[in-house]
């Protein structure tokens, strides 16, 4: 039997709500590969000469790291309609390194209903990335877009991945 798609609207999400990732684990072959195409310096990308860097080793890159966190924050944010951001705050207090396996805790700080468009309103999140050991890589503060209830198909593509997870959360 397949396993019931959960879909939270603005009414069903609350200050302090947390929500927990898996893990994913990032290979040096990984952290290049990223390296190479978005963000190609040496101490991402050469591990003799990383260790003359600010890093002390090969490290990934930030935005590696924000792509990584954004995959688990989809993974693990269940918001009805998808997870469309409207802006936020990003940190990264230590190095994302080779073999680290990171996981994402993330927590609501705020509900905002919009006061001019009643079927959505804004959530910031708190959102936790930590290596094997819990400690901190990132910090990443986002605001996203939440659907109420109410409204809530008005300008909805039915043929969407979100729309397929909405059908089935309504089907019981």
């Amino acid at each position: 039997m397949m396993e019931k798609a959960i879909a939270l609207y603005l009414e069903d999400i609350e200050v302090g709500q947390t929500f927990e990732s898996s893990s994913h684990v990032l290979t040096i072959e990984e952290i290049k590969e990223f390296a190479g195409r978005y963000d190609p310096q040496f101490f991402h990308l050469d591990e003799e000469l990383a260790v003359e860097s600010l890093f002390g080793g090969l490290a990934a890159s930030g935005w590696h790291t924000a792509a990584t966190t954004m995959r688990l924050l989809v993974q693990s944010v269940p918001f009805a309609r998808g997870l469309v951001g409207a802006g936020g705050e990003i940190s990264w207090p230590r190095a994302t390194r080779p073999g680290d396996a990171i996981r994402l805790r993330s927590e609501v700080t705020a509900v905002t209903p919009s006061r001019s468009r009643p079927e959505r309103g804004m959530v910031t999140l708190r959102c936790e990335t930590v290596n094997q050991d819990g400690e901190l890589v990132q910090v990443f503060s986002p605001k996203i877009v939440a659907w109420s209830k109410e409204g809530s198909d008005a300008n909805f593509a039915v043929g969407s991945p979100s729309a397929a997870v909405l059908r089935r959360s309504n089907e019981g």
